[in-house]
């Protein structure tokens, strides 16, 4: 047992031995304070009305009858109205690294989610260029999420929804033939609403390399219809391009998450939605369920009787479906391929789209849970670099691409930074600092802890391997620097599970800054080699066990655990 759990059993023990229920389930807490202990309870104010005794007097009789042997107990303090503190003896604290040196990398994981389903949806960007800067940060979170869901035991598929259909494609086409027409000497503009990027040109250069120069009577024909606001008369050409610019673009995406390391389970395409009839179908499923009305040409849906601000258009007066209906359609694919909880990470510019998605699902009377999907909001990323924001990326034109990050900062960097905040805060990405080897830079300031604790077994020639915890004097790690290190390992589990149920990687992030804090401090502080044997052994230990927390966080967030830098 840990050490908190040993706290915990004889705490549940005394509990009822005054009369608790059995049912009681002690809470214990780390004392924001450390110089209040190690860990704290309320136990004796949750006991004071079923009891019918005042909180301060169940305090005392409960650290009164408590085994301090048995919890490991050094020392108790009553503090308030019936709080009660504990510190810990010296072993009793270092004892729980044994158990880290057992699990080793999985260490801190559980098995809450019993191999339970779980959709994780992000990034899903349109295949209109290369990745932004948004898209990474969405891919950082997704991915982590997905790991953290993953070590909390669920079965996690990552899913990615190609938006291939649709006003944004169909303005990527008309781009691509005004560059092909360009590059054949036809004097023509990018149209309102176009793709004006470089990757634009090198895609036209790409198509008629591959595909050879189309006729440029269809060419001169097709920019006048695109520069009128129409489509080319000629559909075939015009469709070839989409598809070519459409499975360009999907390979360039596809290099930038293998750049970034990220990779999916499933990638579903919107344009089969319709032509698998999976459109009509929910719409006409809506209509028959009578939650459907025409207006000015239009069809409605009432999203209103599901919580939405207002009624939303499904199918406008063109004929063309709004965007939200192929969404629900696809919703409805999530649940009917079995994934009783799906998540979906997207920017916060999707705010609207939860309570249209939500409604048109409960509307279907398919079974779906109201919170069905759940969504993980985040805010966009700003760049800046000399103090200066930048907005613009070469090739993409308007926007600074992940790719742009990667290339100059590096990966691990990039993935920690867009992962140090909440997702819903807003990211200042400072490309100077994410450079710069420093404390000031945080992922170096982690990577580093983990490095020194590796250069220990290097320089003294010991293979962690052999540093078990067999026969360790555990109270000689009695140092200040060395119980606080103790209990940040030990809490890892707690922290990784709560990470896990809130959906929230930056506090993985966070929590591995501040343990790298205590490593770097304890490091300066307290020599591990040359020490005397029973004191050399008890820190290797500590070494070894604090190495793998970091490797095992780094690894979390899809970060590098260097042994040297």
């Amino acid at each position: 047992m840990t050490p908190d759990e040993l706290l915990r059993a004889e705490l549940t023990r005394v509990a009822i031995a005054i009369g608790a229920p059995d049912s009681v389930a002690p809470v214990l807490e780390r004392p924001r304070d450390p110089a209040h202990g190690d860990w704290a309870t309320n136990l004796a104010m949750t006991l004071a009305k079923p009891l019918g005794r005042k909180p301060r007097e169940i305090a005392e009789a409960l650290v009164a009858k408590l085994d301090l042997a048995a919890a490991g107990v050094a020392a108790t303090e009553i503090a308030g109205p019936g709080f009660i503190n504990f510190r810990l003896d010296s072993g009793a604290n270092a004892r729980g690294l044994a158990n880290i040196l057992a699990l080793g990398a999985t260490f801190g994981r559980t098995d809450v989610g019993k191999g339970a389903p779980v959709n994780v949806e992000f990034v899903s960007a349109n295949p209109t260029g290369p990745l932004h800067v948004g898209h990474g940060r969405q891919a950082a979170l997704g991915d982590a999420i997905s790991a953290l869901l993953e070590g909390a035991g669920y079965r996690v598929t990552r899913e990615f929804y190609y938006n291939d259909a649709g006003v944004q494609i169909e303005n990527l086409a008309k781009s691509l033939w005004v560059r092909v027409a360009q590059a054949a000497g036809i004097e023509v503009q990018i149209p309102e609403g176009g793709y004006n990027g470089e990757y634009i040109r090198e895609l036209a250069e790409r198509f008629l390399s591959e595909s050879g120069a189309p006729p440029s009577s269809a060419l001169l024909a097709g920019a006048e219809a695109i520069a009128a606001g129409s489509a080319p008369a000629d559909a075939a050409l015009f469709d070839t391009m989409r598809r070519f610019a459409v499975a360009a673009l999907r390979a360039e995406q596809d290099l930038d998450l293998r750049a970034f390391g990220v990779a999916f389970n499933v990638y579903y395409l919107e344009s089969s939605l319709y032509t698998d009839g999976r459109v009509e179908e929910t719409v006409d499923m809506l209509r028959k369920g009578g939650h459907t009305f025409e207006e000015e040409g239009a069809l409605w849906l009432r999203t209103t009787d599901f919580g939405d601000d207002k009624d939303r258009v499904m199918r406008k007066r063109d004929g063309t479906f709004t965007y939200f209906v192929p969404d629900v359609a696809y919703h409805v694919t999530k649940w009917q391929r079995g994934f009783t909880r799906a998540i979906n990470v997207q920017g916060a510019d999707h705010h609207g789209t939860t309570a249209r998605v939500r409604a048109g699902l409960q509307a279907l009377e398919v079974g779906v849970p109201k919170g069905y999907p759940e969504y993980v909001l985040h805010q966009m990323v700003t760049v800046v670099r000399g103090g200066e924001e930048v907005k613009i990326s070469k090739r993409a034109g308007s926007y600074v691409t992940v790719r742009d990050l990667i290339d100059e900062v590096g990966r691990d960097a990039v993935r920690y930074f867009f992962l140090m905040r909440k997702g819903d805060s807003q990211l200042v990405f400072d490309v100077d600092l994410a450079r710069s080897q420093s404390e000031e830079n945080p992922v170096y300031y982690i990577q580093m802890a983990h490095a020194r604790l590796s250069g220990i077994f290097r320089v003294g020639e010991i293979d962690p391997a052999t540093i078990i915890a067999d026969g360790v004097q555990w109270d000689a790690l009695a140092e200040d620097a060395e119980r606080e290190l103790v209990k940040s390992l030990l809490d890892y589990p707690r922290l990784v599970a709560g990470a896990a149920d809130a959906l929230e990687p930056h506090r993985v992030a966070a929590y591995l800054l501040e343990t790298a804090r205590q490593v770097h401090l304890w490091y300066h502080k307290h020599h591990v080699l040359g020490e005397p044997e029973h004191i050399l052994r008890a820190r290797l230990v500590l070494a070894k066990a604090a190495r793998q927390v970091l490797a095992n966080g780094l690894a979390l967030l899809g970060i590098n655990a260097p042994e040297r830098m």
